[in-house]
């Protein structure tokens, strides 16, 4: 009883460690969501621009190698949270048959999970970033934007599949598999439909995709005056996008994290007493055994006596 007391308080007191992180990693995941929204509208927009040199960020190329970026958490106790990014990573792995062997695949984790998980699986894990934050700044992302940017540049690998957590509501979060290098007009689209998962009171998406001009209709994106030169902020500027699509998507499974973690918790201190009442009433069961035997003993023996 001492015990399971005792792991009802400690899990008590992560619940409610749990739900101040929830809460402010939510707020910071969801603010940031019209940023995120905006650069994905700017790539776009950027990709479908004509008579302008791309730069490699934005070309595509012919797929030589391969590289997928798992995002976890560093700690455990989180419920179903990394073992859900991991099954959809396993189930993707069989459906496209990835070799673990195989040089034309890298893998890259983004906390100890995903280490731990790559390697005990024979997966050759090509970087690792670990403590991101539990309230993550933008430029806690910076080291892991340039690793995919340097990579890219240097044809370490032609293509960058992500694997992560989308936060949706407190009880309900969503692993997705997105490309994020090189740029997609479907993978943007895909995102900008995953910014808002819940309809608004008009049965509109907040930030829907027949608003963006690169998808609507088979019209032209708008036009934009860019200034020195086409191609010199463009250059400069894709890797920025890229680092803000990378910080919301942290941002997403930081709150996916928190979430599920609280849930989590919160069903442990919700068992932990109800085993501790089944476990009080045993108890005083026996006791109560215990007492009227030895108040039968008693009797038995002044009965005897007399």
């Amino acid at each position: 009883m001492k015990s399971v007391q005792n792991i009802g308080t400690i899990t008590k007191a992560m619940e409610l460690v749990a739900a101040t992180k929830m809460r402010r990693s939510q707020e910071l995941a969801l603010n940031a969501r019209p940023y995120a929204y905006t650069a994905l509208q700017l790539l776009g927009i950027l990709s479908r621009l004509k008579d302008v040199p791309m730069p490699a960020l934005l070309t595509p190329r012919p797929i030589a190698k391969t590289a997928f970026m798992l995002v976890t958490s560093d700690k455990g106790l989180a419920g179903s949270f990394n073992g859900s990014v991991l099954r959809k990573f396993e189930q993707y792995a069989r459906t496209q048959g990835i070799d673990a062997h195989d040089p034309k695949y890298a893998f890259i984790a983004v906390g100890q999970k995903a280490k731990s998980y790559l390697e005990h699986r024979g997966f050759r894990v090509s970087a690792t970033f670990t403590r991101v934050g539990d309230f993550t700044r933008i430029r806690e992302v910076a080291p892991i934007a340039e690793f995919l940017v340097s990579g890219y540049l240097h044809r370490d690998f032609d293509e960058v599949t992500l694997f992560s957590t989308n936060f949706i509501t407190a009880l309900h979060q969503e692993v997705l598999v997105r490309q994020i290098l090189p740029v997609s007009l479907d993978e943007i689209k895909e995102g900008v439909e995953f910014l808002s998962p819940e309809l608004s009171e008009a049965g509109k998406r907040p930030y829907a995709t027949d608003a963006l001009s690169f998808v609507a209709g088979q019209g032209q994106a708008k036009g934009y005056v860019i200034e020195p030169t086409p191609e010199e902020v463009l250059e400069e500027l894709a890797p920025e996008l890229l680092k803000i699509r990378l910080f919301s998507a942290i941002l997403e499974a930081n709150a996916s994290e928190h979430s599920a973690r609280r849930v989590a918790m919160k069903n442990a201190s919700d068992n932990a007493q109800d085993l501790s009442e089944a476990l009080t009433m045993v108890y005083n069961k026996s006791r109560q055994a215990a007492i009227t035997n030895q108040i039968i003993e008693v009797t038995a023996g002044a009965q005897a006596l007399s």
